[in-house]
C-alpha cells in the first residue's frame, strides 16, 4: 500500500499543506554556463528575453536549447510552477513540491524568434502524456510553457492550437502542456548544470511525435 500511495502522489500535485516546507534561502548552485561561459542569473545584456520550458528531463532538454544557436545565449535548469520554496532535486523527485523540471532560456529575440524556442520545444517531446515523459513518470516530468510576455503567451498559445491539430490528423492524443504566466524559478544545483556537457553519455529522456508543424522558424517569425 505504501508504494501504490508514493505512485499516487508522483502523478498528482500536492496541495499548499501537504508540499514539502522547502526553505528561505536559495540553494547553492553554479554561477556560468559550462559550454559558453555565460552568467547563468540576471542581470542580462540589454535586448535580451527570458522564456522557459519543461519538456520532460532537464538535462537532455537543457542541450536542445544551448544548441539551438547563437542566439541562445545562456541557459539553465531549475523547479518551477509548484508550491514549495527553493526545492532541491531531490525533495522534487518526490513529487512533493508540485514542480516540474524546467529549462530557463535566455535569447537575442534579433538572432532567433521565439516562435523558433516554441517549435523546438513542440518537437522534442510528447506533449500529450501528462504527468510523464516516456519511462519517466511523476509530475516533475510534466510539460509546460512558462510565459514572461504577453507576445509569448499569444504565441504559445497559437502555437498549442496549431500543434494539437497537427497531432489530432496523426491520430495521436490532446495535447496536456501547461500555458501560464511564469511562476518562480528555482535554480537547480550546480550538478544539474549543462549536465550532458559534463556528462556526455549521461542520460537524456527525450523522445518526441515524429510531428512537425510550420508555426514560422525566423527572426521575424
Amino acid at each position: 500500500m505504501f508504494l501504490i500511495d508514493i505512485f499516487n502522489k508522483k502523478l498528482h500535485l500536492p496541495t499548499a499543506d501537504g508540499a514539502l516546507p522547502g526553505r528561505a534561502a536559495a540553494i547553492p548552485t553554479a554561477e556560468t554556463h559550462y559550454v559558453n561561459g555565460h552568467a547563468l542569473h540576471g542581470p542580462y545584456p540589454d535586448g535580451l528575453e527570458v522564456a522557459y520550458f519543461a519538456l520532460g528531463c532537464f538535462w537532455g532538454a537543457e542541450r536542445k536549447f544551448w544548441q539551438a544557436g547563437e542566439g541562445v545565449w545562456t541557459t539553465a535548469v531549475g523547479y518551477q510552477g509548484g508550491v514549495t520554496p527553493n526545492p532541491t532535486y531531490q525533495e522534487t523527485c518526490t513529487g512533493m513540491t508540485g514542480h516540474t523540471e524546467v529549462v530557463k532560456v535566455v535569447y537575442d529575440p534579433a538572432k532567433i524568434s521565439y516562435a523558433a524556442l516554441l517549435k523546438l520545444f513542440w518537437e522534442s517531446h510528447d506533449p500529450t502524456q501528462g504527468m510523464r515523459q516516456g519511462n519517466d513518470v511523476g509530475t516533475q516530468y510534466r510539460s509546460a510553457i512558462y510565459t514572461t510576455t504577453e507576445a509569448q503567451a499569444a504565441a504559445a498559445e497559437a502555437s498549442k492550437q496549431a500543434y494539437g491539430q497537427a497531432l489530432k490528423a496523426a491520430g495521436r492524443g490532446g495535447i496536456t502542456t501547461e500555458i501560464a504566466p511564469a511562476p518562480p524559478f528555482y535554480y537547480a544545483e550546480a550538478s544539474h548544470q549543462q549536465y550532458l556537457a559534463k556528462n556526455p553519455g549521461g542520460y537524456c529522456g527525450l523522445g518526441g511525435t515524429g510531428v512537425s508543424c510550420p508555426i514560422g522558424t525566423g527572426v521575424d517569425a
